[in-house]
């Protein structure tokens, strides 16, 4: 493959002063959106792209849940791994305070605030995978022992 001239979003910025690695793919119709029209451009299962949600709780704090692009996160189950009694998709003015990223654009690595990382615990039996970068149209392949390196939490949250 040819070098791909990526953005360096913080998430970027993160990975390469932790020396982890990525392989980068930048499409240029930012009109795709989800992760059926990601997997779709990039020829793999959906199953392999992981969308990065953020969720609010009780408390008003912020937490991060990694799941499989084609399934859903159980909030009920979620709130209970957590620890807390209730939680639910942050507005955008909280996610984006927290990650700095916009919707849609939303990475695990480099965000702005200490939040708690949950994976979906199947995640750590793929080979590889596909993740946000940090910009709408940025996604990055990598494998889980990145997500391991960054600190993410296994969990068993899908419905």
């Amino acid at each position: 493959m040819s070098r791909v001239k990526f953005p360096k979003t913080p998430g970027i910025r993160y990975l390469e002063s932790e020396k982890q690695p990525f392989e980068p793919f930048l499409y240029a119709d930012k009109t795709l959106s989800g992760t059926k029209s990601t997997a779709d451009w990039l020829g793999v299962d959906e199953h392999l792209v992981i969308k990065s949600l953020v969720f609010i709780d009780e408390n008003r704090k912020g937490l991060m849940v990694l799941m499989h692009g084609d399934c859903h996160v159980d909030t009920k189950t979620l709130a209970n791994v957590a620890g807390v009694k209730k939680t639910e998709p942050a507005e955008y003015k909280d996610a984006h305070r927290w990650t700095g990223y916009e919707f849609g654009g939303t990475s695990p690595f480099g965000i702005r605030a200490d939040l708690p990382i949950y994976a979906e615990s199947t995640i750590f039996d793929l080979d590889e995978l596909y993740i946000n970068g940090g910009k709408r149209g940025f996604i990055l392949k990598i494998t889980p022992e990145v997500l391991r390196h960054r600190g993410a939490i296994p969990v068993n949250v899908s419905k």
